[in-house]
C-alpha cells in the first residue's frame, strides 16, 4: 500500500522571454516576462484572473513519457467522510496537472460522476452524471457542447431515478444509464425479513433526443440473490454497461463479482464471466472480486479494474481477458498494476488508449496512471490525500468558450505591472497579447507573452492606466480579447 508522498508540485513551464516578431517588416513586439500560476500539492488552487475556481492541486508524480496524445478528464471529490481542499466538478488537465477547464460546483450537497468526452451526433460532447450521490445516485445526465453550451439534459425514464455509475452514448445517439430501485421482497428464506427490500439493478437504453425507452433489464428477473456475495438490499450493485456487437451488452456487478453478457432484445443472460455460477474455465488471474468498469473492446478482449477484496489481497489492478466463447474459456492476456501496490476499496476504471496504451482511473486510491502496452508506467498523479474520482480518462479536446478571457493586474515598483491571464477551457492559445493606454477604447499592443497553464502571469513596465489582453493561437488569429482593466490609483 503506498504511503502518500508530499513534495512541491512544479510549476508548468516556469519563467520565460519570447519576442513576438513584427509583422510586414515593423519592429518586434516587446518581450514580456511569463510564468505559469503554481500552489502547493496538497492544496486548492487560488487564481487572480478566476477568484470563483478553486479545484485541488494535482501532483504530477511521474512525468509523462510516451503517452496518448489527449487531456485527462477527472471528477475530484472528496472520499467519504473526508473534508479536503478545492471545489468538487468537473476537471480537464493537461500532463503537468494544470487546469484546461473547470465546472465546478458551489452546492456540497451534489456531486459529479463519469466525466469524459463522447460522440454524439457526429460531434464531440463533454458528458457526466450530477445529483445526489449515497451509494447509488439520484441525478441527470448532461451533455456540453465544445463552447461549453449545455446541449441536453436528461434523467432517467419510466419514473425511476437516474443512477451515477454509467453513461456511455452508442453510435444511435442512444444513452446506457445504470438505476437503482427498492422492491419489497420477502428475504425470510436467506435469513432477512419477511417484509425485507431488495435494490434491483436495472439497465435502461434511451434516445437521448425522443427520451424514448428502447430496452430495460432488471437484474432481479435474471439474476437470484443467491449469486451474491452480500445480503440484500444491495446485492448486485450494477456499475458498468458497454455495447458489444451483434446486440449484446456486457453488464458489471460488484456484488455478484461478475459480467454478464445479455441479449439486448430478449434480456436474456447468454453468458456469466466470473462470480459464482460462471460459464467460463477461468484460467490463472482471471477471477475478480467486487470489479468495476467491464469493457469490450475493439479486438474482442475485455477489460475489467479489479478492486480485489480488501480483506485478502494487497493490491488493485487493471486486467486484459481474452474470451473464447466457442471454448467457453477466459484467460488473462495481461494485467496492469501500480508499483507501489495501490490498493483501491471502490469505484475505478479502465480505458484502452491509440496504440495500446492503457489509462487508469484508481477510483477511491487517489490516484490516475498511464501504461504502455507492456505495462511499464508513462505517467501517474494523485489527487490530495482526501480527493478522488470514481472514473478517469484521457480523451482528445478542442475548446472554444463563448465567453470572453480573463484578466486580473496589480502595480508593482518602477512602473511594474503584474497580469494574470486565463480563458477557462480554450485549448488553442498558444499566446497573450498585453495591450495598455490611456482609456478603455485607446489600448494598442504593448508586449507579447507564451500561454502558461491555466493562469499565466505576466510581468510589464507601463504607465498607462489601463491594460488589457488579446489570446492568439499558433498562426497568430486572435481568438479572444478582455474588457480593458483599470489599474489601480492610476488615472
Amino acid at each position: 500500500m503506498l504511503t502518500r508522498r508530499r513534495f512541491l508540485q512544479a510549476a508548468a513551464g516556469g519563467a520565460a522571454w519570447v519576442a513576438l516578431g513584427g509583422i510586414l517588416g515593423c519592429d518586434p513586439v516587446p518581450r514580456a516576462r511569463a510564468k505559469a500560476a503554481s500552489a502547493p500539492a496538497g492544496q486548492a488552487w487560488n487564481f487572480r484572473s478566476r477568484p470563483d475556481l478553486h479545484p485541488p492541486v494535482i501532483e504530477v508524480i511521474k512525468q509523462a513519457r510516451d503517452t496518448a496524445p489527449g487531456y485527462v478528464f477527472i471528477a475530484p471529490k472528496n472520499g467519504p467522510g473526508e473534508a479536503g481542499p478545492g471545489q468538487d466538478g468537473c476537471v480537464i488537465l493537461d500532463n503537468a496537472g494544470q487546469p484546461v477547464w473547470l465546472r465546478l460546483l458551489q452546492n456540497e450537497g451534489i456531486d459529479v460522476m463519469a466525466f469524459r468526452a463522447q460522440a454524439y451526433k457526429g460531434e464531440t460532447v463533454l458528458t457526466w452524471w450530477e445529483g445526489l450521490h449515497t451509494g447509488y445516485g439520484q441525478g441527470e445526465y448532461v451533455i456540453f457542447d465544445h463552447s461549453y453550451r449545455e446541449i441536453a439534459r436528461f434523467g432517467a425514464a419510466n419514473g425511476y431515478e437516474g443512477d451515477h455509475h454509467e453513461f456511455p452514448i452508442t453510435a444511435e445517439d442512444t444513452a446506457l444509464i445504470t438505476i437503482y430501485s427498492k422492491v419489497p421482497m420477502d428475504l425470510s428464506g436467506v435469513g432477512g425479513p419477511v417484509e425485507g427490500v431488495v435494490l434491483d439493478g436495472i439497465a435502461q437504453e434511451i434516445d437521448i433526443e425522443s427520451g424514448e425507452v428502447l430496452f430495460e433489464w432488471h437484474s432481479l428477473d435474471h439474476v437470484g440473490l443467491e449469486e451474491s456475495y452480500y445480503a440484500p438490499p444491495d446485492y448486485f450493485h450494477i456499475n458498468s454497461i458497454d455495447p458489444m456487437p451483434g446486440g449484446y451488452l456486457l453488464i458489471s456487478a460488484r456484488r455478484t463479482s461478475a459480467v454478464y453478457k445479455v441479449d439486448r432484445k430478449t434480456g436474456e443472460v447468454v453468458w456469466r464471466l466470473g462470480g459464482k455460477k460462471s460459464d467460463f474455465k477461468m484460467g490463472a488471474g482471471v477471477r475478480t472480486a467486487l470489479q468495476h468498469d467491464a469493457r469490450r473492446n475493439s479486438d474482442g478482449t475485455i477489460t475489467i479494474f479489479d478492486n480485489g477484496n480488501v480483506t485478502r489481497v494487497d493490491q488493485s489492478r487493471a486486467i486484459m481477458i481474452e474470451v473464447d466463447e466457442d471454448k467457453m474459456s477466459a484467460s488473462l492476456v495481461r494485467e496492469y498494476t501500480h508499483p507501489d501496490r495501490l490498493l483501491s476499496d471502490t469505484q475505478g476504471n479502465v480505458q484502452v488508449l491509440p496504440k495500446g496504451n492503457v489509462f487508469v482511473g484508481w477510483g477511491s486510491a487517489p490516484f490516475f496512471s498511464e501504461f504502455n502496452h507492456h505495462g511499464e508506467l508513462l505517467f501517474h498523479a494523485a489527487f490530495p490525500t482526501e480527493g478522488e474520482t470514481y472514473r478517469a480518462f484521457r480523451f482528445p479536446w478542442s475548446g472554444q468558450p463563448t465567453d470572453d478571457p480573463a484578466i486580473a493586474a496589480e502595480l508593482g515598483t518602477e512602473d511594474k505591472v503584474t497580469i494574470y491571464a486565463s480563458w477557462n477551457g480554450a485549448t488553442e492559445v498558444t499566446t497573450w497579447q498585453v495591450l495598455a493606454g490611456s482609456a478603455p477604447d485607446q489600448l494598442e499592443l504593448l508586449a507579447s507573452a507564451p500561454r502558461q497553464g491555466f493562469e499565466t502571469v505576466i510581468t510589464v513596465r507601463t504607465t498607462e492606466p489601463y491594460v488589457g489582453l488579446k489570446a492568439t493561437n499558433g498562426s497568430g488569429t486572435v481568438l479572444g480579447t478582455t474588457s480593458a482593466f483599470k489599474l489601480q490609483d492610476r488615472t
